[in-house]
């Protein structure tokens, strides 16, 4: 059902898409139909294919890296007063920083390869991951914590085995949030220096005017990006089916 909603939902936004360039007659350099973005699509599909995969890459290895740098900061800041006081301000810190004014210092460290590109989605994503983790692992039910005290867990074991388990729905929607800002992490880092991937293409397509081209690429980006997400949601409400993750009212 969710799947047939999307799908029509795509479709009523083509035809706005197709409606507007029509009324308006907008040249296709400047906003393309949709027809023209699919023919070009088929018939580039080997160029956006083989750059598509590059991306893909990035985003996976900048995801699943950035949810394990993110949970394990989360799990540190927990696990730790002294960390608290010297970690979290670090963390704080590297996010009140621009991302993009940092994209030209990871080239030049890491390349113009898949290094670059994994590192800025890491840094991006990680932070949300940590805190939203992190707050779970905080908010834990009072009364949980005091029967482990008055059956002497130790502060270890109260951690793995109360906080975590009961910060596990705070972890997954960080890691859901972070699914929707790996591609981003990616795309800024093909911006700023590559030689392939769809951020690379879109940007030599734009210099080109080949708008076409850069919808195609950007519209095969949105559809790789929404399946992530949905893979991301689908394991999390398996991984933890016993947490509730619908409004009263939902179908």
């Amino acid at each position: 059902m969710i799947a047939l909603r999307a799908l029509v939902t795509f479709a009523g936004l083509t035809v706005v898409w197709q409606a507007m360039v029509q009324v308006a007659g907008l040249p296709h350099y400047l906003l393309p139909a949709p027809t023209r973005v699919a023919a070009t699509m088929v018939a580039r599909w080997d160029i956006l294919w083989h750059n598509a995969q590059i991306t893909m890459i990035e985003i996976a290895l900048g995801l699943v890296l950035g949810v394990l740098f993110g949970a394990s900061c989360a799990l540190t800041l927990a696990a730790s007063r002294h960390a608290r006081r010297w970690l979290m301000p670090v963390l704080i810190t590297s996010q009140a920083m621009p991302t993009f004014a940092l994209a030209p210092l990871l080239v030049l460290w890491f390349g113009y390869g898949l290094g670059s590109k994994i590192v800025m989605a890491v840094i991006i994503i990680f932070f949300t991951v940590a805190s939203s983790f992190y707050d779970g692992l905080r908010r834990t039910e009072p009364g949980w914590l005091d029967l482990a005290r008055t059956m002497s867990a130790t502060p270890m074991r109260i951690l793995w085995l109360v906080r975590v388990p009961a910060a596990l729905p705070s972890l997954a929607t960080g890691v859901r949030v972070a699914a929707v800002y790996a591609p981003v992490g990616a795309i800024i880092g093909e911006w700023v220096g590559a030689s392939r991937g769809l951020g690379y293409l879109m940007l030599q397509s734009n210099a080109r005017m080949q708008i076409d081209l850069l919808f195609a690429a950007l519209i095969l980006l949105a559809g790789f990006s929404m399946a992530l997400y949905a893979l991301v949601d689908v394991l999390l409400r398996r991984l933890i089916s016993w947490a509730p993750d619908r409004m009263p009212d939902d179908d």
